[in-house]
């Protein structure tokens, strides 16, 4: 007779985003285990790994010596050697931070000697014929030209994961949304709308669902995700030619982001944003989309009203 019993996977990877598929591609490597990940959707990538607007960051930014600044080097320069090797579309252009007055420039020293000490060699200060040489339609009082800066499709590199991931015998399976896991002694029972799946151990790479996803394994990750939308301006086509590379300000510190910047996009077309508003759904990436029950379930949350307070006194006029 011929064994029907279909055997657990050794592991199941929630979520088929770049961070899904990253993993299982690392986890793919070891010897004699089984790995399925599972992708609610019908294509990887599909959310914020395909939403974003494909930036290859620098380390500019982070505290020099922190494993933030530590991974995003090294995560960097193994991207762009990915890309090399697989194909993938991608451009080590740089960027130029520009300081539009003087009150800016300590900030534009500081951002140089935190960029310098995270290792950003060739790094240049360019003044304002320099920054006109680079971006002639910039003007600032002083800058700064990161050369390690990039844009590329994350997308493709989710997909060359995956393929990778599949040519070393393991399996993804799209349209596999998770509704429920029961977590047995000895094996974890995940509920998909495509079916059942047991597995020995399982990592949750859901993304915008990953708090819901772990409360659902009985862990409580004493957080919510509170959804937010990027929202971009597009350069009509006869001005693209108005960015070279990436042009970033001097950010504010008492904001928690980079500020307005220009993007070039990987396969044409310059973006201008991002201005950050709270989104109506989980996957909000436009105006109609709204679900109910995701607004109740931010605004009865209180770290939601938390957050908007602090927001509120960072915007009200000083003075």
């Amino acid at each position: 007779m011929t064994d029907t019993t279909v055997k657990p996977y050794d592991v199941a990877i929630i979520g088929g985003g770049i961070v899904g598929l990253a993993t299982a591609l690392e986890l793919g490597k070891r010897e004699g285990i089984s790995i399925v990940v599972l992708e609610a959707e019908d294509r990887l990538a599909n959310h914020q790994t395909g939403n974003n607007s494909g930036v290859v960051h620098s380390g500019l930014y982070y505290k020099p010596g922190s494993l933030k600044a530590i991974m995003c080097a090294a995560g960097r320069e193994d991207m762009y050697r990915f890309a090399e090797e697989h194909g993938i579309a991608h451009d080590r252009c740089g960027k130029v931070v520009v300081a539009t007055n003087a009150s800016q420039i300590p900030k534009l020293e500081e951002l140089e000697r935190r960029g310098r000490e995270n290792g950003l060699d060739g790094m240049e200060r360019i003044g304002p014929e320099q920054i006109a040489e680079r971006e002639p339609h910039v003007k600032g009082v002083d800058g700064l030209f990161v050369p390690q800066t990039g844009i590329i499709d994350y997308r493709q590199v989710t997909e060359k994961y995956g393929e990778l991931f599949e040519a070393q015998g393991h399996e993804v399976r799209l349209n596999s949304r998770v509704t429920g896991v029961n977590v047995g002694a000895d094996l974890i029972t995940l509920e998909t709308v495509s079916g059942e799946v047991q597995a020995r151990n399982i990592v949750n790479c859901a993304g915008l669902q990953s708090d819901r996803v772990a409360r659902m394994c009985g862990v409580d990750p004493g957080l919510q995700i509170v959804p937010f939308r990027g929202e971009y301006y597009e350069l009509v086509p006869e001005k693209h030619h108005l960015c070279r590379t990436l042009i970033y300000p001097v950010p504010d510190p008492r904001f928690p982001f980079l500020g307005v910047h220009f993007t070039r996009m990987i396969h044409g077309g310059v973006e201008a944003g991002p201005n950050a508003v709270l989104a109506f759904k989980r996957e909000g990436y436009k105006h109609s989309d709204i679900s109910i029950p995701d607004m109740l379930t931010y605004g009865t949350y209180g770290g939601f009203w938390k957050m908007a307070w602090k927001a509120l006194i960072c915007y009200v006029p000083r003075g």
